[in-house]
């Protein structure tokens, strides 16, 4: 469901909508020549490159497949979710199987219950009953994984272990319906490993653990401080006003709340959309924005950004009220929600640098 902010936005997309750039999609098509061409072109010429250059680039390319698969399964470039899912199937990140990430990713879409842990299955908290049964070491590896680089180096080891839990319980309830995605990207998985080390000389493990690993570690950079628990839901997804280098990479999924107020919204127009309405944006995320990865990297580098407990500590920290599927001010018109301008809540107060930030952009 798309969320405008009034009937003006709504009417401007709609005309945009209907221009040959969103009919033909030519820059995800673009998107997807660049990082194909770009990812195969490295593995191709790694002995040239040199194997150290060759790992870093392909661990570049490798994460920006995995914003293109996070375009494809939002619907872009085709409206054909079999053709989609075609584009976004090889392996190239390694770790998750598209159909796996797409089903797990729409989920978490369910903007009512984002940040969740149970509900979310991309939320980074936990219960206060699975903090209170945690081992030391668990809670440490939990607080680490809220530091900048815990969330950089761990995080990914995080993502890979609950995905695997997550399709190991779904077979002991009897739940085979994942098994022919698990197996396809296994199958495609050994047979683009083989073709690397035979015709590019780069070895399986090399290929599996550091460039698949690396690929996951560059895209949670993105993910770090992406959403936070509220009352309200539209002040729980971020924006990020990024340098020109991870808006490429990311596809301009920093604007995030601009993203899950619109999903349909192709990843080219994501930028006009919130330059247009900037201030309201700001106003509607309730101050939530960051100028740049680089100040998270900097203030929470070896720093939690928040306790891990969702609802409970955390929120007992910062001040905030327990999250609730409520959200006031809004007005429901059939499929689309119209905010009123200049309403804001302040539940949950964000962290001082981006209150500041806030207040200087407005």
């Amino acid at each position: 469901m798309a969320n405008y902010l009034d009937t003006d936005q709504r009417d401007a997309l709609a005309r945009l909508a209907r221009s040959w750039t969103w009919r033909t999609r030519w820059p995800t098509w673009l998107a997807i020549g660049v990082i194909y061409g770009g990812w195969f072109g490295t593995a191709l010429h790694a002995s040239t490159l040199g194997l150290p250059l060759a790992t870093v680039l392909l661990v570049v390319f490798g994460a920006g497949y995995l914003s293109l698969q996070h375009e494809l399964l939002h619907g872009h470039p085709t409206r054909w979710r079999r053709v989609n899912a075609i584009i976004g199937f090889a392996p190239l990140a390694v770790w998750l199987p598209y159909a796996i990430y797409r089903d797990s990713h729409l989920q978490h879409h369910d903007d009512p219950h984002l940040t969740h842990p149970g509900a979310d299955p991309e939320s980074w908290f936990v219960t206060a009953d699975a903090w209170r049964r945690a081992s030391p070491l668990v809670r440490a590896l939990l607080m680490t994984r809220n530091t900048f680089a815990g969330r950089v180096l761990t995080g990914p080891a995080w993502s890979i272990a609950g995905t695997a839990a997550s399709a190991v319980r779904k077979i002991a309830r009897g739940d085979c319906g994942d098994v022919p995605a698990w197996l396809a990207h296994g199958a495609a998985l050994a047979v683009l490993a083989s073709w690397l080390e035979r015709r590019c000389a780069i070895p399986p493990w090399l290929f599996v653990f550091v460039i698949g690993y690396g690929s996951l570690a560059l895209a949670a950079v993105r993910a770090f401080r992406e959403h936070r628990p509220h009352q309200a839901h539209e002040h729980r997804s971020v924006i990020n006003e990024a340098g020109l280098f991870w808006r490429l990479l990311f596809l301009n999924n920093n604007y995030h709340l601009v993203h899950h107020d619109l999903p349909h919204v192709p990843w080219f127009a994501l930028r006009d959309v919130y330059l247009t309405s900037r201030r309201q944006y700001i106003e509607r995320s309730g101050g939530f924005l960051i100028k740049g990865y680089g100040a998270l990297a900097k203030r929470y580098a070896f720093t939690p950004i928040t306790h891990p407990i969702h609802g409970g500590r955390s929120d007992i920290i910062r001040g905030n009220l327990p999250a609730s599927a409520h959200s006031a001010g809004k007005l429901r018109v059939k499929s689309m929600v119209v905010i009123r301008r200049g309403e804001r809540h302040e539940i949950d107060p964000p962290h001082a640098a981006e209150r500041e930030t806030a207040s200087q952009a407005l």
